[in-house]
């Protein structure tokens, strides 16, 4: 028949199991291998089989096939258990386990001799939902991605010959030790800077914006190593936080992120403008090897040394050509004033009947321009003379003297018509040897056929 123990039973009973025990002291001393092989044997005979249900954190897969990982509560509390899988049941899993996932193991207890550990030795996982953290990783990734911070198009490319590198990170770090190591074998040209930051914990987060958001002031690197051992999900989630990823995507610096290893995936990783699988390559691809660039120089020198070569023989062929065909310069300064010479003959010979033709044509020229000018002014003055009688017979004052008058009113307009007059008005006619001013007593209009 079970027995139900009360806590308080309990704990008076594990009190009383403490207490020192009267009489001689014990004999049997334990070896320590003894001691855990008697403490395995304990705990398979109370527990058995057991099924677990928990969180998966520090998963990891060995080259021999072997899982190993640890199992937590899903409430996030400290409690922690150490488990491993063995290739055979490893191989009988039917999906892709990884950290954050909620999973259910059915095993067995056993201790781990060489590290005295107590560990399940699973037989079987079953996936029964995704964890806490694994579920917020993927909520943010579906929101950040939907605002276009994992966009290709806005990632920038790496400068080609980097002067100085910003490694963010923090001081204690063995992926700092890494990135050193790698650039100081690889591209000993390029200058490191280090903006420490906290890359684990509450506080990481904003210790990694900060950091970011100094080296985008101080501009003093030519781009940015953001860079991180691997660890559990719990381990990177720094790398998950908005504020993170949102500094990377504002930074001024084109940025590499290296966090963790090739497996491990963080937004950190997909909003840099390129992600490295380790901060080891992080430094392979954020400089170029000074052999590489060393063997560029080389070939560019042969290059130009080449091709100088090649125009130094050009132009010293040429030179040789140009000095056989100068020959004597006496000699050719000779024959030159000769044909120079000749060529003056030739020409004076040649320009004087021209000239004399040309003389003979300009003096016909210049009398057919006289007989043509001389005409023209007889035309002028001709059509001259028919205008200045046709205004002597317009004027007026010879119209008067055959003892005609015109009549003004008194503002000096002319009366053309005895319809402007009225009785009463004054008027002044004149003639051609003078004026008289006079009333109008009757205005009389001819009839219309006498107009």
């Amino acid at each position: 028949m079970a027995r139900l123990w009360s806590s308080g039973a309990a704990s008076m009973l594990a009190r009383r199991l403490m207490e020192p025990r009267e009489g001689p002291p014990l004999r049997q001393v334990w070896g320590v291998s003894a001691l855990l092989l008697a403490a395995a044997d304990t705990l398979s005979a109370r527990f058995g089989a057991l099924a677990v249900r928990g969180e998966l954190s520090g998963f990891a897969r060995a080259a021999s096939g072997h899982c190993y990982f640890a199992l937590k509560d899903e409430d996030g509390s400290a409690a922690l258990m150490r488990c491993a899988m063995f290739r055979r049941a490893a191989a009988l899993l039917d999906f892709i386990a990884a950290d954050g996932q909620k999973v259910e193991l059915r095993g067995r207890l056993e201790v781990y001799e060489a590290r005295g550990e107590l560990q399940l030795v699973v037989e079987s996982m079953q996936r029964v939902g995704v964890g806490t953290l694994y579920e917020e990783f993927l909520r943010l990734r579906a929101r950040l991605e939907a605002a276009g911070l994992f966009d290709a198009a806005r990632k920038r490319a790496l400068p080609r010959y980097p002067a100085a590198l910003g490694v963010v990170t923090s001081r204690a770090a063995a992926a700092l030790h890494d990135v050193l190591t790698t650039l100081a074998r690889r591209s000993p040209q390029v200058r490191v800077v280090v903006y420490p930051a906290l890359v684990q914990g509450a506080q990481a987060p904003a210790s990694i914006v900060e950091a970011l958001e100094l080296a985008g002031r101080r501009r003093e690197v030519d781009a940015l190593l953001l860079v991180r051992g691997g660890g559990s999900l719990e381990d990177l989630w720094a790398f998950n936080d908005e504020r993170v990823v949102r500094a990377i995507v504002a930074s001024p610096l084109p940025l590499v992120c290296g966090v963790g290893h090739e497996t491990d995936v963080t937004l950190a990783d997909l909003a840099a403008d390129l992600r490295a699988p380790t901060p080891t390559a992080a430094a392979e691809l954020a400089a170029p090897p000074a052999a590489e660039l060393r063997a560029g120089l080389d070939a560019r020198e042969a290059a130009i040394r080449r091709a100088a070569e090649r125009a130094l023989a050009a132009r010293a062929q040429r030179l040789d050509a140009l000095a056989l065909r100068l020959g004597q310069p006496a000699l050719t300064l000779r024959e030159l004033r000769e044909r120079l010479h000749a060529i003056a003959r030739r020409l004076g010979q040649s320009l004087r009947p021209a000239l004399a033709g040309r003389s003979e044509t300009v003096a016909l020229r210049r009398l057919q321009l006289a007989h043509v000018v001389a005409a023209a002014l007889q035309r002028r003055r001709a059509a001259l003379d028919a205008l200045g009688a046709r205004l002597a017979a317009e004027d007026p004052a010879r119209v008067l003297a055959r003892g005609y008058a015109w009549v003004e009113d008194g503002d000096g307009r002319p009366v053309v018509s005895a319809g402007a007059l009225v009785p009463g008005a004054e008027v002044r006619a004149v003639w051609a040897d003078g004026q008289a001013r006079a009333e109008v007593l009757e205005v009389l209009s001819l009839p219309p056929h006498r107009r």
